[in-house]
């Protein structure tokens, strides 16, 4: 299941056409957050390979112990990690001050979670595994 605010249905991002140029003209970074090494990795290459550059971590916690968020034009937050959630981390980081754009993925879909992700103020839900291009097109419309 993928559900993006502002499209017309929830499958939107599959059909939406690739990357906004725009995006590629000012500097995007996206701030990675998940337990799995494998994916992490897997969006690292994914990014660079589209000009975009991504700043990983493996938990909420080291994100937070870092500076790195102020570098952000959107996050890709897991929202089940192995301390602070993905979402309890969003809501921190709003209740600092933050505006930046919020892709919530999640291996464990359930209509609760996907509620209170967009409750916590997501821009788009992606279920794992997406496709690369549903990734790409929530970049896109992360940083639009």
């Amino acid at each position: 299941m993928i559900q993006i605010k502002g499209w017309p249905t929830p499958w939107g991002a599959i059909y939406a056409s690739g990357l906004d140029t725009d995006m590629m003209a000012r500097p995007t970074v996206v701030i990675v957050v998940d337990d799995n090494a494998g994916l992490l990795k897997s969006v690292v290459r994914l990014s660079a390979h589209h000009g975009i550059d991504s700043r990983t971590f493996a938990s909420a916690e080291a994100l937070l112990e870092s500076d790195s968020v102020q570098t952000a034009t959107c996050l890709l937050l897991d929202i089940h990690l192995g301390g602070i959630s993905g979402i309890e981390l969003q809501r921190r980081l709003a209740a600092s001050g933050s505006k930046w754009p919020v892709i919530f993925m999640t291996a464990s879909d359930d209509e609760a979670t996907r509620n209170e992700a967009m409750d916590a103020g997501c821009i788009a839900y992606l279920r794992k595994p997406f496709a690369q291009d549903v990734l790409l097109n929530a970049i896109s419309k992360a940083v639009a």
